[in-house]
């Protein structure tokens, strides 16, 4: 079983379809629903996506949307231990980059999906674009 976790900016290109991003994006979306893939977010990720799509679709489409694309999500928990780790992490600059982070790491995730690979510079596990994922998982 595949477990990626897929960060705020890559819902966020689905939720505002932003080409030339969503080609890619959605289809690591639309990967989760494939026998032995799961992919995981966290609430605060669902959160900045929604915040993102209430800019360009408003409040009720922004909330439709982001409840179509949970439901091929799982949850990642951004709970105590992980909070902890990415405080106490001296490398971990931008602590909601840590918190996502060490939710995939609790949540058994093997990497992280992104289009900011920059931001987990710190990663012990693959941070890969959605491209990148595609053609290293799923289109291999």
């Amino acid at each position: 079983m595949l477990k990626a976790f897929v960060d705020a900016n890559v819902i966020v290109s689905v939720l505002n379809k932003e080409y030339p991003l969503f080609t890619y994006s959605s289809r690591v979306l639309s990967s989760g629903s494939l026998k032995g893939v799961e992919l995981y977010t966290s609430p605060l990720c669902l959160a900045i996506g929604f915040y993102f799509a209430t800019k360009k679709s408003g409040k009720q489409m922004a909330k439709q949307k982001l409840a179509l694309i949970y439901e091929h999500l799982s949850i990642a928990k951004i709970d105590k231990a992980a909070v902890n780790k990415a405080l106490l992490n001296p490398k971990v600059q931008d602590v909601e980059d840590g918190f996502q982070y060490y939710a995939a790491v609790e949540a058994g995730c093997k990497c992280i999906v992104t289009e900011n690979l920059d931001d987990f510079y710190f990663a012990e596990i693959p941070v890969l674009s959605s491209e990148q994922f595609l053609k290293t998982y799923i289109f291999k």
